[in-house]
């Protein structure tokens, strides 16, 4: 069984994959490529984030304020945040969301089945959308740790 500890760190996102009960095909919500970082703290906290590999960028060349409503809505569903507390129970996590960009998931609470092997994590949940359940599948690797300063090399903050 997972612990706590077993999660505690930061994780890079592989792929995040969605099958279906109703057919047999597989979907990619970010892509086949997605990027994502998965962080877990000591203290109980985590923080989840996901993009498309290929988002746009927005225009520079107008203030943020200006920019139509219509072009800042791809972008950010071309984004997806969450953070929150967490709690190990068995090989299940489950993260207790606090913020989130999709104004919905604050006070959710979503629960993945846990297997990690050696420096891979597999993160999996269901959820149901009218008589469709849905599976999801998320794989994730720890990122190598930053090295310690040496004479060499100063420290990150430097």
């Amino acid at each position: 069984m997972i612990s706590k500890e077993d999660l505690v760190g930061t994780w890079e996102l592989e792929s995040w994959t969605v099958g279906y009960s109703d057919r047999d095909e597989f979907s990619y919500p970010y892509g086949e490529e997605p990027r994502g970082l998965l962080v877990y703290a000591n203290d109980g906290w985590m923080s989840a984030s996901i993009a498309r590999n290929d988002r746009a960028g927005l225009p520079t060349d107008i203030s943020y304020r200006k920019i139509p409503d219509a072009l800042k809505a791809e972008a950010f569903s071309s984004y997806f945040h969450y953070a929150g507390r967490f709690q190990v129970h068995g090989g299940d996590v489950v993260h207790y969301v606090t913020q989130s960009l999709n104004p919905d998931f604050p006070g959710t609470e979503q629960l993945r089945h846990a297997e990690l092997d050696g420096q891979t994590l597999v993160l999996s949940g269901k959820d149901q959308v009218g008589e469709v359940v849905r599976f999801h599948s998320l794989v994730w690797h720890r990122t190598t740790p930053t090295p310690e300063p040496t004479e060499d090399r100063p420290p990150l903050d430097a």
